[in-house]
């Protein structure tokens, strides 16, 4: 049985905020803002994973109005949802990321996001693709007000 998970996110671009990508710092003078550490990376892999086995959205177990989850190390809410996917007697097969963004340079960490992912979700690195681009100077993206991410999983049993 083979199942395929689909997800979007995007996170408001602020400044004096960390931006982290994928579990990775990376140096910039803006940052992602929300409710969690705001990693539009791993939230979207997590969401494609819960959505592959139709076990709703990120805020069904990481509520935004909830203080235990404020602030939350996004590394620990993909686990989490990993977990479900892997109790259920799924494994990963491949995860496929585009990440929007208009001027950081994704190139140069791409790597590093990948072995971050492949260490989280315990894969191996030709698992998990991870690609960029802009927008153009269109939307919210283009106009350098948030970043976005959408992931495409497939996951076996």
């Amino acid at each position: 049985m083979i199942r395929i998970g689909h997800a979007w996110d995007t996170h408001r671009l602020v400044l004096g905020k960390k931006l982290i990508l994928g579990g990775v710092l990376i140096p910039s003078k803006m940052g992602l803002s929300g409710h969690s550490d705001a990693d539009v990376v791993l939230h979207a892999v997590a969401e494609s994973l819960l959505g592959s086995l139709a076990l709703g959205d990120l805020g069904t177990y990481f509520p935004d109005d909830r203080k235990e989850t404020e602030g939350m190390d996004s590394k620990i809410i993909l686990t989490k949802c990993y977990e479900k996917v892997w109790n259920q007697g799924y494994h990963i097969n491949n995860i496929d990321l585009t990440i929007y963004a208009e001027k950081i340079k994704i190139a140069p960490y791409r790597d590093a996001i990948r072995f971050s992912l492949s260490q989280i979700l315990k894969v191996s690195l030709e698992q998990i693709s991870v690609k960029a681009t802009t927008w153009e100077g269109m939307g919210f993206v283009g106009r350098e007000e948030a970043i976005a991410c959408e992931s495409v999983c497939l996951i076996e049993k």
